[in-house]
């Protein structure tokens, strides 16, 4: 949230910032392949390299500042409710009161200790966008750890191609320090962001979040059922088409109780 910016957030979203253009200003420095496509006037992917690092940022930017989808009262609009074939007319079930807000959770919302408040379909707190993932920008969390990789492998790639040859050790470190400081960086941040994005699509694919996961044993409307039943899991097609496609918040309560009573 915005009024969070120039709190701790702040320093958290300059780090990314900076770092991301320190390592694409080496790249364009140093004699790389980006570097000489320059020098020969072949300019199609440098600056295709350069738009992905801003469409990487751009998203990250969204993501940290975006609504991850508030509980904001104790009642909800109707109209604000997707109410498709996916989820049955049966009667709700009785909304869990927050221990710290004292607001009505609804089902699959949780309390966020860092934001102080409840977030709808939550999945978790992440520390790097200092900001919670959850109903309203879960998916263009998933947008942003798909184009973050894309930019994190380019970047390797370019950063070995400008990797050069010198007489000594101490002359080679010299000559590829900060190349080398690049490629470490961003080696280690391609394998984080790969299992991440590895992980959240799985997730999706299931209708799991990463609370539910990790927390099933703690959670009332999961732990009495059986330990693989997911009451939210229409199937791998289904669960991506209204991961990505149904924008509204979702009566999860009519979905889990329709679940119940028809099980698959």
């Amino acid at each position: 949230m915005v009024q969070n910016v120039f709190r701790t957030g702040f320093l958290v979203r300059a780090a990314h910032t900076l770092l991301t253009w320190v390592i694409t200003l080496i790249l364009f420095v140093h004699n790389t392949d980006l570097r000489q496509c320059e020098e020969r006037g072949e300019l199609l992917l440098p600056v295709l390299f350069f738009l992905l690092v801003v469409l990487s940022v751009l998203l990250y930017f969204a993501v940290s500042l975006m609504d991850p989808g508030f509980v904001l009262s104790d009642t909800v609009k109707a109209s604000d409710l997707e109410t498709e074939s996916m989820m049955p007319q049966t009667p709700t079930a009785r909304l869990r009161r927050c221990g710290f807000c004292l607001l009505q959770q609804p089902m699959r919302a949780k309390h966020c200790q860092t934001c102080k408040r409840c977030v709808r379909r939550f999945d978790h707190h992440c520390p790097w966008m200092e900001n919670c993932v959850g109903e309203r920008n879960h998916r263009w969390f998933l947008l942003y750890l798909l184009v973050q990789l894309l930019v994190l492998l380019w970047a390797l790639q370019v950063a070995l191609s400008g990797i050069s040859s010198a007489a000594t050790w101490e002359s080679w470190l010299r000559a590829n320090g900060f190349l080398l400081a690049a490629l470490c960086v961003a080696g280690v941040f391609s394998a984080v962001v790969a299992v991440l994005l590895c992980c959240h699509v799985y997730l999706v694919s299931i209708n799991c979040t990463t609370w539910e996961f990790m927390s099933r044993h703690r959670i009332a409307y999961l732990r009495e059922r059986q330990d693989q039943d997911n009451p939210f899991d229409r199937g791998v097609l289904c669960n991506l088409r209204d991961f990505f496609c149904v924008c509204g918040a979702v009566a999860w309560e009519q979905v889990y109780h329709g679940n119940t009573q028809n099980p698959v």
